[in-house]
């Protein structure tokens, strides 16, 4: 008869977020993830067969949180000006509490891994592909209204913002000043004017 798993498996995925997400995957050690999760070996392999299987559904939860969020708060806006400004403000509040510079879990992953595992390039193509899709739609709702210029289409300025979004997390990461962070989404948001 099978053994009842005596741990609750989201907070271990949570902490295994946390630490594929400081450490990077290539980074972080089996021994590092038994001290981090509080589980034994022995638990962590009878449940999560191997390492990359661990970190692949470390990434799916981080992708089910943090993408769910962006994209209800990008459809929910009311304003897409509003809508845009309250994303890259939010992002640069999560930049200014990082004390570590963690940047993006997603982008992180994205830099070290697509390439090399075509399993996880297509999670982060399709996380990609999400929240561009949900930036879509909120910048044709400002172009609609008139609170954005119509020089590109939708689907262009949402490829710009999403990469804006990148290339702030990978800033973030390396350490940028805050008013660094800050003029790029200021340059990001006049584009859009």
């Amino acid at each position: 008869m099978a053994r009842k798993k005596e741990f609750d498996e989201a907070a271990i995925l949570d902490k295994a977020v946390e630490l594929f997400w400081r450490n990077g995957y290539h980074a972080t050690s089996a021994q590092q993830l038994v001290e981090a999760l509080g589980i034994s070996r022995s638990s962590l392999y009878d449940t999560y067969t191997d390492k990359r299987t661990l970190f692949l559904k470390a990434l799916k939860q981080y992708q089910d949180r943090y993408e769910t969020t962006l994209i209800q708060y990008a459809n929910q806006a009311s304003d897409a000006e509003q809508g845009v400004r309250g994303i890259f403000s939010g992002l640069l509040q999560e930049c200014a509490v990082d004390e570590l510079n963690k940047g993006c879990f997603m982008v992180n992953t994205s830099i070290e891994l697509s390439a090399l595992d075509p399993e996880i390039g297509q999670l982060v193509a399709e996380n990609k592909r999400n929240v561009e899709d949900a930036l879509t739609r909120l910048v044709k709702k400002g172009q609609d209204a008139g609170q954005f210029n119509t020089r590109k289409t939708a689907r262009a300025f949402a490829r710009f913002l999403f990469g804006a979004i990148t290339a702030l997390r990978v800033a973030a990461r390396s350490g940028t000043d805050r008013k660094v962070l800050q003029d790029i989404v200021d340059v990001t948001l006049s584009a859009l004017k």
